[in-house]
């Protein structure tokens, strides 16, 4: 346990970089670990109007830019791993990972969700252009047009339902 973080977040979209910025503003040693790419869903959103603070019709990627830059700025680590296994057990709680094992006081989990996919063909190549995973966020770019949802449950009636408003 040679390197003891006051902070580790699992996760880089954003709700783990605004945690920390905050933490490293704060002068806590902090470190952001990401599995893939720094942004989460955000960055597969073309258009983003419904962020607090956002320039409106920010891209995804150009708000995740923004607070990378904020995230650097005030001097937290960042790293990729995927983490396999935790122990919060203990005064440091520790975290394995595919490549290695961190250590910190406090763990914040903003590890985020992943959209149910279909499996239709092109469905991958049209998010953000026509497919979305979020009706709340993107209604106001399908005005007036006829849309599709696919799903089960609730959720998908909740969608549906806000779209027609």
């Amino acid at each position: 346990m040679n390197n003891i973080y006051d902070v580790i977040i699992i996760g880089s979209g954003p709700a783990g970089l605004s945690a920390a910025i905050y933490s490293a503003r704060a002068r806590l040693k902090t470190l952001i670990l990401e599995r893939v790419k720094v942004g989460g869903q955000i960055v597969i959103t073309d258009e983003v109007a419904n962020y607090p603070g956002s320039v409106q019709h920010a891209t995804g990627p150009s708000l995740i830019a923004r607070m990378e830059e904020q995230v650097e700025s005030f001097g937290a680590e960042r790293k990729k791993d995927n983490i396999k296994e935790v122990d919060f057990s203990g005064k440091i709680k520790k975290l394995k990972g595919e490549k290695e094992e961190y250590y910190a006081k406090s763990v914040i989990i903003a590890s985020g969700a992943n959209p149910r996919k279909i499996g239709c063909p092109g469905e991958n190549e049209l998010i953000g252009k026509g497919v979305s995973y979020c009706a709340t966020c993107d209604a106001e770019f399908f005005e007036g047009l006829e849309v599709f949802v696919v799903g089960g449950g609730d959720s998908a009636i909740e969608e549906a339902i806000y779209l027609t408003k």
